[in-house]
């Protein structure tokens, strides 16, 4: 039976994702809503979270949500997202903004030094060709050292720079794409830029079926 008109319905999806993840195929009755954006007729996510499917009309809104918005703190070993706000050349100032699944209430300030980037070849690290400010990275909470500060480390393929806008974009250009493991390039301009990549799980889709 079809639902009636302006009443909504909204499915669970169980798919956990990641932000930049694409989540399937944007059209006329799939569209993107809460946690999510439209790019080249594809959604992606914003959001680490789960996929919501809200019907309503006869058409689809992809949404991600998060787990919730508990009070938790970072520990070591955690795995989160994280917005990079200064680069020099021994460290990146971040930014904690989820814990796996949780949005935080509040921000945590986070550092990734130059020796925690990569696993191996650590003395041929360039901070400045690795991150830049505004990129959200994955990456794991160390054990901490300072009060003050968390210690952040993307020295694993999974982990890295997931979501980056070129700088001959502006902040309103379009995510730029993965070509290769230290490499984004800029779906409009065609520019490349050097980045320390995270190796994203292959994008799912999401089933849509009544």
């Amino acid at each position: 039976m079809t639902p009636a008109s302006g009443k909504s319905q909204r499915k669970h999806s169980k798919l956990i994702c990641l932000p930049g993840q694409r989540l399937c195929l944007s059209d006329e009755n799939t569209v993107s809503g809460q946690g999510t954006y439209e790019r080249m007729g594809y959604i992606y996510a914003t959001l680490a979270g789960t996929v919501h499917i809200n019907e309503k009309d006869n058409c689809k809104f992809i949404e991600v949500q998060c787990a919730g918005s508990q009070t938790i703190v970072p520990v070591a070993g955690d795995i989160v997202t994280a917005r990079v706000l200064q680069v020099n050349q021994r460290a990146a100032k971040c930014s904690i903004l989820c814990i796996g699944e949780h949005v935080l209430e509040q921000n945590y300030r986070a550092i990734l030094r130059k020796e925690d980037v990569r696993a191996t070849e650590k003395d041929r690290v360039e901070m400045y060709k690795s991150f830049r400010p505004g990129d959200v990275i994955l990456a794991r909470v160390l054990p901490q050292t300072e009060l003050s500060c968390y210690q952040l480390s993307t020295a694993e393929n999974e982990l890295g720079v997931v979501i980056a806008i070129s700088s001959e974009s502006g902040p309103n250009g379009p995510p730029m794409v993965p070509i290769s493991w230290t490499e984004m390039q800029c779906p409009n301009t065609l520019v490349k830029e050097p980045r320390k990549v995270a190796k994203i799980v292959p994008a799912s889709a999401v089933k849509t079926e009544n």
